[in-house]
């Protein structure tokens, strides 16, 4: 696994991963300040599986964000905690604006900008001494229908959102293919009711995505115990 002893990760995003956290930053174990998603997954996994790791995580996410929104704060609520690892997963807001306010231009974000607020989050970031990877993880419609008007739009910033995370040598998790091939067996609604926002089961998949690219191992803890 790539993560070290005393590593901080920062996940930043909108409310897939705030998921209910205080916000605009929050963590720890106490409560629910990491929310009911993916981060809070994340967190136990890690926590569980790798005991003589000792991680710091912080939920950066707060719901509604476009990219925009986050290239914002992100000084802030980013760029000042001095992460060791951040990972970005933001752009379905980009999407749904054009769909939930049709009338409010001021308030959409292009394919462009969005291509361009992603560049320069991850530049910034790696103008910083102590950051050792960015991960880039892209937005998520749980649904695998491209005839749907929503869902074809997404995939177009979701082809945005990769080119942008290759061209600029970050760790890219295409959480979008992951929920499609379990789309295969179940429907959508099984793992998101609205098809934006997951409930456990879509929480325990973008997780999954996310450990896997960070070389996260299920068996490390088995084999510590069994020597």
């Amino acid at each position: 696994m790539i993560f070290e002893d005393m590593d901080r990760i920062v996940f930043a995003g909108d409310s897939v991963t705030d998921m209910g956290s205080p916000t605009p930053v929050s963590e720890g174990p106490w409560d629910n300040n990491l929310g009911d998603g993916y981060v809070r997954q994340v967190y136990a996994l890690l926590g569980a599986c790798y005991p003589e790791i000792r991680l710091r995580i912080t939920n950066s996410g707060v719901s509604g964000n476009t990219s925009r929104d986050l290239l914002e704060r992100f000084d802030r609520d980013v760029l000042s905690l001095n992460a060791n690892w951040v990972s970005i997963m933001i752009g379905i807001n980009d999407v749904w604006r054009f769909y939930d306010t049709p009338g409010m231009a001021d308030i959409q974000v292009s394919e462009e900008e969005y291509g361009n607020n992603l560049t320069k989050m991850i530049t910034d970031l790696k103008k910083q001494p102590q950051l050792k990877g960015i991960f880039v993880m892209s937005p998520v419609f749980m649904d695998i229908n491209l005839e749907d008007i929503m869902r074809r739009k997404h995939e177009s910033y979701r082809q945005v959102c990769e080119k942008v995370a290759k061209e600029n040598d970050t760790i890219y998790i295409d959480v979008q293919s992951e929920i499609n091939e379990y789309l295969k067996t179940r429907p959508a609604t099984f793992i998101a009711p609205d098809r934006v926002h997951p409930n456990p089961v879509g929480n325990v998949l973008i997780a999954r995505a996310f450990l896997d690219a960070a070389g996260f191992d299920y068996e490390h803890r088995c084999r510590e115990i069994n020597g």
